[in-house]
This record gives structure tokens, C-alpha cells and sequence, in this order.
């Protein structure tokens, strides 16, 4: 335990796709098999139990984050303002499973699964390997916003629609834009659009920079159509617009 918060970790690093990881990534997966399997056994109440508790656990998980890089002396604005993606839908799948915002929930949805996903696969977790609080944080965090989009799908019958499509890739290159100034002015690189990240991650498959934020925009493209697929085909077959 005396090694849980410690900036100059000794123990085991960590490894991509090592046992740590992959049981992690096991636990997110039968976590939101189970929600999905049993949704309709949620009751009115069992429903707002859950979400105000995934809430909570978004927004304190967070919260300890900020804490721990503030006392070990890493808090900087260039690089722990909340403006990275993952960081933006903390807070707003927080409110999202609050206030039951489906505006949000458009969001949660496309960039959540997708975003928090990758985030998962290849996390950046440094050399904080398990049981380290940097790791278990991460994994919560990412699984935790995957959790709140399946749950409003699933459990609450939330959906998606064209204009939630269309409303996401906008918006999503107004903040990119928006953050690059942000990263201009401060020396930054939220988005990792400044530069590649320190850690693997997929981006270091995309191509030199800039190359490589244009094939990020084409991935999110395709990722998000598939994850709109299911309700295209469903309205495709019973002709519903929105």
C-alpha cells in the first residue's frame, strides 16, 4: 500500500495487454454485458440509484485525479485543465446520468464508446502499472463513461438519430478548433493534436503530424457510423426520421 500514490513508483509498470490490463478491460466488458442482459429487471428506482452513483463515482474518481497530480506537485494548465476528451465527458456523462440531458447523451454516445474505448485499449497510464491509484483511475474513469453511455441505451431506451450524427462530427471540429488555440496560447497539447502523446496509442499508427490528425478525423467518422449502423438499418426498416 505504501506504493498505492506515490509519484516515484517502484512497482511493476505498466503493460499494454498485460494480465493487469486485460483483466481490467475483462471487468468493463462483463459489467456492461450484465447491464445490457438486465435491463429490463432495472426498476424506476434501481435506475436512479444507478445513475446517481455512476455519477458520483465519475465526478469523485475525477476529482482524486486532480488531487493526487496537485499534491505530488504535476498539476499544471498545460496539462490538466479538463479539455482532453475523456476529461470533457467525466463531467458531462456526470451530468448526462443526472439530469437525463439527451443532447448530451448524443455525445456520450458517439464520443463516449468510441473515445473511451480506445482510451481503454491503450491507456495512459505511464509507468503506473496495478495496483497503482494512476491505473485503477484510468480504467475506472474510461470504463465508467462506456458505462454511462450503455446505460441510458440500454436501461433507459435512449437513442441516437441522423441529427445526433451530424450534431457531434460539427461541434466535435469547432472545440478541436477551439483547443488549438487553447494549446497555441499555453504551450499545451490537449487533444494531442500539438503533438503525438509520450505513451503508445493508435495515433502512432496515423502518420507524422499533422498527417495523423486527419486520419484521427476519419477513424472518429467511420467509428461513429458504426455505432449509428444498428439504428440506421432499424429505421431504414420502419422509416423513422429525426
Amino acid at each position: 500500500m505504501t506504493q498505492f500514490f506515490v509519484k516515484d513508483y517502484t512497482g511493476a509498470p505498466f503493460e499494454l495487454f498485460g494480465t493487469a490490463h486485460l483483466i481490467a478491460l475483462a471487468i468493463v466488458v462483463v459489467v456492461n454485458v450484465l447491464i445490457v442482459v438486465s435491463r429490463k429487471r432495472f426498476s424506476p428506482q434501481g435506475r436512479l440509484y444507478f445513475r446517481y452513483g455512476m455519477a458520483a463515482l465519475l465526478v469523485v474518481n475525477e476529482t482524486a485525479w486532480h488531487l493526487w497530480n496537485y499534491f505530488t506537485g504535476q498539476w499544471t494548465v498545460q496539462t490538466m485543465l479538463p479539455l482532453h476528451l475523456c476529461s470533457v465527458l467525466v463531467w458531462v456523462s456526470a451530468y448526462m446520468l443526472v439530469t437525463g440531458s439527451h443532447a448530451i447523451f448524443e455525445f456520450a454516445y458517439f464520443l463516449g464508446i468510441a473515445g473511451a474505448t480506445q482510451a481503454l485499449l491503450t491507456p495512459d497510464a505511464g509507468i503506473y502499472g496495478f495496483p497503482h491509484f494512476r491505473f485503477m483511475q484510468t480504467m475506472l474513469s474510461h470504463g465508467a463513461i462506456v458505462t454511462a453511455a450503455i446505460f441510458m441505451t440500454f436501461v433507459e431506451g435512449y437513442r441516437p438519430y441522423w441529427g445526433s450524427f451530424l450534431r457531434v462530427m460539427v461541434w466535435s471540429n469547432i472545440y478541436m478548433a477551439a483547443v488549438g488555440l487553447v494549446n497555441w496560447w499555453l504551450g499545451s497539447n490537449y487533444l494531442f493534436i500539438a503533438r503525438k502523446p509520450a505513451t503508445a496509442s493508435l495515433i502512432d499508427v496515423l502518420g507524422p503530424w499533422p498527417w495523423y490528425i486527419l486520419s484521427l478525423e476519419a477513424l472518429a467518422l467511420v467509428l461513429c457510423l458504426l455505432l449509428y449502423l444498428p439504428y440506421a438499418l432499424h429505421d431504414r426498416r420502419h422509416s423513422v426520421t429525426a
